[in-house]
């Protein structure tokens, strides 16, 4: 993993007076969302998390200066940093696939937990259809760590596909997440355990289209066969 992408603000920070507007913005982050909740995505906000940061507010406005956006992509950076340094190298190391992306996704959940407000109220936001194109670089963003974590290497088209897939299901189990009441979050955690299964046979089919399963090219299936077969069942 990118450790330059990822890797959490250090223990020892310069003084807040001599923080770059890249440095106020990752120290802000955390604070951002409990004033989100009940202000919004809006300067007010970021008024709110400077005084909690102990951050000269004018600096902070100049770090947020692209308005609700920036203060989610900020929000969002720190989530990434925050679930790396949850999830160590060697603790990951010692999962299989399907767990490390489990345990990613249900970590980003754990660090939202207390913030579902201001999280739906981010969501609003990023669906706004002029922010709908940096909102898709934002989830790609985070999709590559995730995959980068869980030790991907692949270069191909692979590459594209696995974080398509990844952003689709942390996508729709953020939404499940929003409206579950049910103990320790049961229902999201049992919706996202079926969705990483249908994410394992869709991987297990595509080496099949690939000629990467058993029985090589000779069983390769046709994509578009499949697709029909999708859509108008063999009876």
């Amino acid at each position: 993993m990118d450790q330059t992408d990822s890797t959490p603000p250090q223990a020892h920070q310069p003084a807040p007076d001599d923080l770059t507007l890249d440095e106020a913005r990752s120290a802000l982050a955390p604070h951002l969302p409990m004033n989100a909740a009940f202000d919004g995505w809006t300067p007010e906000a970021v008024e709110m998390a400077a005084g909690s940061a102990g951050i000269d507010p004018e600096i902070a406005k100049l770090a947020f200066k692209g308005g609700a956006m920036d203060m989610i992509d900020a929000w969002i950076e720190w989530t990434d940093a925050e679930m790396a340094r949850r999830l160590p190298p060697e603790e990951l190391d010692a999962m299989k696939i399907r767990d490390k992306i489990r345990s990613m996704i249900e970590t980003r959940l754990d660090i939202a937990a207390p913030d579902k407000e201001a999280l739906r109220r981010a969501m609003a936001v990023q669906a706004m259809p002029q922010n709908l194109p940096r909102t898709a670089r934002i989830a790609w963003r985070s999709a590559d760590r995730m995959w980068r974590m869980a030790g991907d290497t692949a270069t191909d088209y692979n590459h594209y596909t696995r974080r398509m897939t990844l952003t689709a299901v942390y996508g729709s189990t953020l939404t499940v997440f929003l409206n579950d009441d049910s103990e320790d979050f049961a229902d999201t955690r049992a919706f996202l355990s079926r969705r990483i299964d249908n994410v394992m046979q869709f991987e297990k089919a595509k080496a099949q289209w690939t000629g990467k399963g058993a029985g090589g090219s000779r069983e390769r299936l046709s994509l578009s066969r499949f697709i029909g077969r999708l859509r108008y069942p063999a009876r």
